[in-house]
């Protein structure tokens, strides 16, 4: 066991580390857990490690160029009022990938990272 056993990890292709490090911890919460940029970094919140691997990391290495695009896969990031957290986001001056869509389990939007990798914010439905 080591001290990285408690989370689930979830790698992103960057195209800038630095970059993706100050916006994961800036705007949604992250803290850095280490850092060997410019090839790579790991940020947490909670139970998840997010890293985050520039392109001359092994991780980006390993990708076939197949494989890379951010495709339709993301982190999801459960929220207590998405409208206030789209409020503040948008006042850093962030942008949104589309708009909020509302389903019977709760509401979601879009927001993309530096790279283009998505995370979903997302508001569950409250239950009588």
């Amino acid at each position: 066991m080591t001290a990285t056993d408690h989370y689930a990890s979830v790698r992103y292709l960057v195209d800038d580390v630095q970059a993706a490090v100050g916006f994961y911890t800036t705007h949604l919460g992250f803290t850095l857990n280490s850092s060997a940029a410019p090839a790579f970094a790991d940020v947490v919140r909670g139970p998840l490690r997010l890293l985050l691997s520039g392109p001359a990391s092994s991780g980006a290495r390993a990708t076939p160029a197949e494989a890379t695009g951010t495709g339709r896969n993301r982190i999801q990031l459960v929220v207590d009022d998405l409208d206030a957290e789209i409020g503040r986001l948008h006042a850093a001056g962030l942008p949104f990938l589309g708009e909020i869509v509302t389903g019977p389990g709760g509401r979601q939007i879009l927001l993309p990272d530096p790279a283009g990798n998505l995370v979903e914010l997302f508001q569950p439905a409250h239950r009588p």
